[in-house]
């Protein structure tokens, strides 16, 4: 036969969470919410440089592309480049 099994209470003090004031709990949802724009913004970021390389790579590409978008992609390199440079100036003036 198995020994029955019960709960025990912890009792310990120092562990006991302490209790976050609606101040402090804006504080820290701000902070983070902050924190996760960040990464969002670098996401898109990130984003932005794939295409702008694989842009690069079919305007490169030759005649296996047809003209019309091989001109588009070398139209998005420029632009991808732009928008990053941009929005990294956004993001240093503001976060």
């Amino acid at each position: 036969m198995s020994p029955s099994l019960s709960v025990v209470a912890d009792n310990d003090l120092k562990t006991t969470p302490k209790t976050e004031t609606v101040a402090e709990r804006v504080r820290r949802l701000q902070a983070e919410a902050k924190q996760l724009a960040k990464d969002h913004i670098r996401s898109l970021s990130a984003a932005l440089l794939n295409a702008e390389q694989i842009a690069l790579e079919i305007s490169e590409g030759g005649e296996a592309y047809p003209p019309g978008v091989r001109d588009l992609a070398r139209r998005m390199v420029e632009d991808c480049e732009m928008r990053v440079q941009t929005l990294e100036a956004i993001v240093s003036r503001t976060l």
